[in-house]
């Protein structure tokens, strides 16, 4: 059985002498995706969560654009890994034939096994207009987002993403020693709830890179924020997709760097309409 937290030996060295004890450390293992008993990739990740991630990658991949092309799902351990399976319907099957790849990646490769530059950077989904957020609203998101991430505060070695709504808070949050990771579960979480992202906001503890905003992109949220930075290509491609990236989240604010319109100082609605939204349970973490 893989945990996602072990307990390890350690000897502390500390100005104030030398010590031993024990720390709690995330594990990382082998995750193969397969569809239709082929292998697509492998990734290095957290293993927990296993349908949300492999829904999630399907989704983000464009290897499904519904989780109803999934006919079904298995995950099955093995001592130096763990095996995603999944079978595909008819047209599917035949297209994931001709796209296959075997790829092997670190912790949370976003790009592993893409051999052109035009498929790395291409085009993010366009999202709808959504609602707008204020200030309080994206701090108090924020703020929440901490004490939810039950392995990071474990081990202070995972990151997180999350979906927040006005209605609601936060509905879900997963958990990845790989950024990529934990933003592909959440996809498969909010998936399989199917939650309408148009009225909410993702929100990440790792750096902006361009296949986050693809990923969120495919999630179809109009917001994201994240503690860290973006980068200049992220910023370019949140702009095209019609994203609002609100980055480098402190304790007294952040920064928007795009499609600021949603942004409002004061309080604001659930939507563009007014209504806010209900969303079905799904376990937060």
């Amino acid at each position: 059985m893989h945990e996602p937290v072990r307990s390890v030996p350690r000897k502390i060295w500390r100005q104030s002498g030398v010590s031993e004890g024990l720390r709690a450390v995330p594990e990382e293992t082998a995750l193969a995706i397969t569809y239709n008993g082929g292998t697509y990739a492998v990734m290095m990740g957290t293993p927990q969560d296993y349908r949300d991630f492999a829904y999630g990658f399907s989704l983000s991949e464009g290897v499904v654009t519904s989780i109803d092309e999934i006919e079904s799902f298995e995950a099955v351990e093995f001592d130096d890994g763990v095996e995603l399976r999944m079978w595909l319907a008819g047209e599917k099957a035949e297209s994931i034939s001709a796209r296959r790849r075997q790829i092997a990646g670190p912790t949370g490769c976003g790009l592993c096994g893409i051999d052109s530059i035009s498929e790395a950077v291409k085009p993010a989904a366009i999202v709808a207009p959504g609602g707008v957020f204020s200030f309080d609203q994206i701090m108090a998101a924020m703020e929440t987002l901490s004490p939810l991430q039950k392995v990071n505060i474990q081990t202070r070695a995972v990151h997180a993403a999350a979906f927040w709504t006005p209605a609601d808070s936060i509905i879900a949050l997963r958990e990845d020693v790989g950024r990529h990771n934990a933003l592909d579960k959440l996809a498969g979480a909010l998936a399989q709830a199917k939650v309408d992202a148009g009225q909410g906001m993702v929100l990440l503890t790792s750096r902006v890179s361009v296949e986050m905003v693809q990923k969120t992109a495919a999630i179809g949220a109009p917001l994201m924020v994240s503690v860290s930075a973006p980068t200049a290509l992220a910023i370019r491609m949140a702009e095209a997709a019609g994203i609002t990236l609100a980055a480098i989240a402190r304790s007294d604010g952040f920064e928007v760097f795009t499609h600021q319109h949603r942004v409002r100082q004061h309080g604001v609605t659930a939507d563009a309409s007014g209504q806010e939204h209900g969303h079905p349970h799904i376990d937060v973490a």
